[in-house]
């Protein structure tokens, strides 16, 4: 396993070095120039301001020194500095970075507990009434958009009935301190991480009860099932375990999402993460925001999926990496 862990390792150096440069290749080719976002309007006629501006921002470079320097940068661990604050661009995602885990973390476990079970139910149940109730519930999830659920939530549960609050991630009228602070946070968590965690937990569940009816139709099932043995020991020991395999890998793939966060959600219910701070970054077109969150992702997505095959050893024996 160790010699698979590694291997898959080295071969994504090379698969990261193109990401950065496809990525920084479409930055460079987007309309617009970065350097009109921080001039000063009664300057910015000024050719000679202009440029002054540009050098400033290292915009006055050709693309492949500024790559260069940027990946240079990158591997010693200096991501550079943000267009818009000035500050290091480590500091701007080390300060959003926990809220994100928390908010991606909140909803990745919600889609977990809830959708494997749906799964699970409504393959036992196949074709029963509350298999078609289910199925529909998880149509409607994957169908549904995403604003317009966190859009409508706002609307019933934040300034109808204002059982719970709608932006941010504190309170700002209050100054709570000790657990009054953590119910407060765990209370701007609730609605979008439910807005986050709907549509994985449809398409999960979906996922889940298709995988278990394939398994419960193999040979071993019926063997394990003339063995005597319990339909509760059947499916949780012999089915169970090798029908989650599709489900790791959607959870695998979820990873970077923990991270990264949501662009639309985070901006929506006004939550300071990874997400909004990219929608920040497009806006003002902040480039080395943007290739930082940008090859983050790019980064969990590799170990996603290398967590997801690691995880398919556990869930199947036949799977061997030695």
């Amino acid at each position: 396993m160790g010699r698979y862990v590694t291997r898959r390792l080295i071969q994504a150096i090379p698969l990261l070095v193109a990401i950065s440069i496809i990525v920084f290749a479409i930055i460079e080719l987007a309309p617009g120039d970065a350097a009109q976002m921080y001039i000063d309007p009664d300057k910015g006629s000024d050719p000679e301001y202009l440029a002054q501006v540009r050098e400033s921002l290292g915009l006055n470079r050709p693309v492949y020194v500024r790559y260069w320097a940027w990946l240079s940068r990158t591997l010693q661990g200096d991501l550079g500095f943000s267009f818009r604050t000035r500050r290091p661009v480590s500091l701007e995602i080390g300060d959003r970075l926990p809220n994100t885990l928390l908010l991606g973390g909140v909803s990745l476990l919600m889609s977990v507990v809830i959708a494997i079970p749906i799964g699970i139910v409504s393959a036992l149940k196949r074709y029963s009434l509350l298999d078609y109730v289910l199925s529909t519930l998880s149509l409607v999830g994957i169908s549904v958009p995403v604003f317009w659920v966190a859009l409508l939530l706002l609307q019933v549960f934040a300034i109808r009935l204002n059982w719970l609050p709608g932006v941010g991630m504190h309170s700002v009228r209050e100054q709570y301190e000790g657990w009054a602070a953590v119910v407060d946070v765990i209370r701007h968590t609730i609605l979008p991480a439910t807005v986050l965690s709907l549509a994985q937990t449809a398409s999960w569940s979906r996922y889940q009860r298709s995988a278990l009816l394939e398994v419960l139709g193999q040979d071993y099932i019926r063997t394990a099932r003339a063995k005597g043995l319990r339909e509760r020991q059947v499916i949780g020991i012999h089915a169970l375990r090798n029908a989650l395999i599709p489900t790791i890998t959607l959870i695998g793939l979820s990873v970077p999402s923990i991270v990264t966060g949501a662009f639309i959600t985070e901006t929506i219910f006004g939550w300071p993460g990874m997400g909004r701070l990219g929608v920040d970054a497009i806006n003002g077109r902040d480039y080395p925001i943007i290739m930082a969150v940008t090859m983050l992702s790019a980064l969990l997505i590799v170990l996603g999926n290398l967590l997801a095959d690691i995880a398919y050893a556990w869930a199947d024996p036949r799977i061997r990496y030695d």
